[in-house]
């Protein structure tokens, strides 16, 4: 048996289970044939499903091609790739119970953003990944202070973000100007009040 195989396994039992079969209508029970592209179409998948044939019947056209599909993708995938995929699933796997169950939401959220919005993301991500890693600790910490905030203040820092990306960039360097003002000679709390 070759490697692929059973890190194949591994990969159809977690789109299984990431498809929910358990709530699937068992695909004999279904009244139309299944669309082809659900349906395996080389020697490697139809091994495969061959493999688990009991969770390959029960799944869905839907998941039938979500599971083919990540097995193309695995199967296209560079060694080093496919290494930090399978680190990724253990450490997945390692998770208690309740992250998982955090990853996995937050991970169908992200699956019903519009895909111009999930480009955008992965235009923010891609470029906080190139920030040198000293910046990227100061913004993880200020993240991670940003957090413990009681909810009221950080609904305050939110709602001044938000008046601060609609600010022209005029009004910025003004705001910036008097703000470097104020620094410099912060007010004098008034006696006698």
């Amino acid at each position: 048996m070759t490697r692929c195989k059973p890190i194949a396994g591994v990969f159809i039992v977690a789109a299984i289970a990431l498809c929910g079969f358990a709530s699937a209508t068992p695909a004999y029970a279904q009244s139309s044939p299944p669309p082809a592209a659900s349906m395996p179409s080389s020697a490697a998948e139809r091994a495969l499903a061959a493999q688990h044939p009991r969770q390959w019947a029960n799944l869905t056209p839907d998941q039938r091609q979500r599971v083919l599909e990540n097995y193309r993708r695995w199967q296209s995938m560079r060694p080093e790739d496919r290494q930090r995929v399978q680190q990724n699933f253990q450490t997945f796997r390692n998770l208690p119970p309740e992250e998982r169950k955090r990853v996995l939401e937050g991970l169908r959220r992200w699956r019903q953003l519009p895909p111009a919005r999930r480009g955008e993301l992965q235009q923010q991500y891609a470029r906080w990944r190139g920030l040198p890693p000293d910046q990227r600790d100061q913004m993880m910490k200020r993240y991670q202070q940003f957090e413990q905030l009681p909810p009221a203040q950080r609904q305050r820092m939110l709602t001044n973000w938000q008046r601060w990306q609609q600010m022209t960039p005029e009004q910025r360097r003004e705001a910036r100007r008097r703000f470097g003002l104020w620094r410099q000679h912060p007010q004098q709390p008034r006696k006698g009040n």
